[in-house]
């Protein structure tokens, strides 16, 4: 039984589509149904409903796709253990990654990337919405929140570190904060669901406060540009944010008190004894871009701290 046969079974039975799982493996979709059917044939079983619309497992489907993953699984780790030399990173990898981050912080690197690994195709989908990674069939995803799931390992990338900021115009016309609670009298800018905004003392204790937001978007990039527009005071994150306050285009709105974030930038991907190369090659890019300190907070300490 050929295994690039089983690869394609399981990509179709992710992607539900004869067409979308070809295109991911460089086939066509005549050269896939064959294939498809060919597998079928040596089986003795169909393992797929067809229809126009979409292609959907029947019951020895269901029950043959485990035994597929394993298959294709365990040769992807074989091929990974004969050396990283050997081993070259190819085919489509599937990537879902927040929008706001991707367009600032994955797309402008992609050039050196795809330079490096020329026969891997990069297919980025990028939304704020969380996505199922099993559903959608992504090789990996980049999140702020670990998943629960097992079946999938979550690498470290970076703290998502945050900021109360806001423009000098607006800090002239309307005063600074000097406590979280004069925020009540302030306008707010709120990132999706972000709400809820905890700040640290200087004694080191925790102050929570439950924020009515004036302007509400489900967009990073949009609330940092509202807020440089002079429409009131948001909470950002220093990735969204650093290049306008190296600027001055937004100054910290209440510097002496810090914002605490649970959050870090994960990086999601299935796990198994060995990760296929394209994958591998992919997460070690985002650790270096990444790692230790991230280049978006070099520099931000002293702006931070004087709120200037």
């Amino acid at each position: 039984m050929d295994v690039e046969d089983l690869h394609l079974f399981v990509r179709i039975a992710r992607l539900r589509s004869i067409s979308s799982a070809a295109r991911d493996l460089n086939l066509t979709p005549a050269g896939a149904s064959a294939r498809l059917a060919a597998l079928e044939k040596r089986l003795g079983a169909r393992l797929l409903h067809r229809t126009t619309r979409q292609t959907t497992l029947t019951e020895d489907g269901l029950a043959f796709l485990p035994h597929a993953e394993h298959v294709v699984l365990a040769a992807e780790a074989a091929r990974a253990a004969l050396g990283r030399e050997q081993a070259v990173p190819r085919g489509t990898l599937r990537v879902a990654a927040p929008a706001s981050f991707a367009r600032m912080h994955i797309v402008p690197g992609l050039l050196d990337f795809c330079s490096e690994y020329p026969d891997l195709a990069i297919d980025l989908r990028i939304s704020d919405s969380i996505v199922d990674l099993v559903e959608g069939a992504f090789d990996v995803a980049v999140r702020y929140a670990e998943l629960s799931d097992s079946s999938f390992v979550a690498r470290r990338l970076a703290p998502d570190r945050r900021v109360l900021v806001a423009s000098p115009q607006y800090i002239e016309r309307r005063g600074r904060p000097n406590t979280p609670d004069d925020l009540a009298e302030h306008a707010c800018l709120v990132v999706g669901t972000l709400d809820l905004w905890t700040f640290r003392e200087k004694g080191g204790q925790l102050i929570e406060r439950r924020i009515t937001p004036s302007l509400r978007i489900n967009d990073g990039g949009a609330v940092r540009d509202a807020a440089c527009s002079g429409l009131g005071v948001a909470l950002m994150a220093t990735w969204c944010a650093a290049d306008e306050l190296r600027s001055g285009a937004l100054v910290p709105a209440l510097p002496e008190y810090p914002l605490v974030s649970t959050q870090t930038l994960w990086a999601l991907y299935p796990s198994s004894r060995e990760l296929a190369p394209k994958v591998r090659v992919f997460i070690d890019w985002l650790t270096e871009r990444y790692g230790g300190q991230p280049y978006w907070d070099r520099g931000l300490e002293a702006i931070l701290e004087s709120g200037q």
